[in-house]
């Protein structure tokens, strides 16, 4: 029973169960807002009229795919799908939330250590995870750039 409340009701229940998965997974050393991110990804999915795609595989067995619509020489999309863990989860859609808009220039300025900050930190051992996003970006306004011919694609 909870205190002056009488038994545990279901919301009590799920939020206990929540606690417990999540510090069997190790996720209790994240960030309020990485367990955030991890709950309530952005912008996942494969593209299928994608103008740029691009993969990062992790020594961790993690991989991640991105996909980018550009328009002219800004991001107009961003999506991601991802086979990993909860950071690497959590660092895809932060990144795609990031670049939506951007410019090529500046979507290929980003770091790994962009992506951590904007989580508030990763535990040091899924650091990796924000370097796989930034890589498969990266590899996919590469695959962008071999598509147009370096004309800014798009329409």
């Amino acid at each position: 029973m909870t205190e002056g409340r009488g038994p545990k009701d279901e919301l009590d229940l799920l939020a206990e169960a929540v606690s417990r998965a999540l510090a069997a997974d190790g996720l209790s050393a994240c960030s309020e807002e990485t367990i955030r991110e991890i709950r309530c990804p952005a912008n996942v999915g494969r593209m299928c009229d994608a103008d740029g795609e691009g993969v990062a595989d992790g020594l961790c067995g993690d991989t991640i795919e991105m996909y980018v619509k550009v328009r002219g020489d800004r991001i107009a999309d961003c999506t991601f799908f991802t086979d990993g863990c909860g950071p690497t989860i959590a660092s895809g859609s932060r990144l795609t939330r990031l670049v939506k808009g951007m410019t090529l220039e500046d979507a290929r300025g980003v770091t790994p250590r962009t992506i951590v900050s904007l989580l508030d930190g990763l535990p040091d051992d899924h650091e990796h995870c924000a370097a796989l996003a930034v890589m498969a970006l990266r590899n996919a306004l590469r695959d962008f750039a071999g598509r147009s011919n370096g004309t800014g694609g798009g329409q």
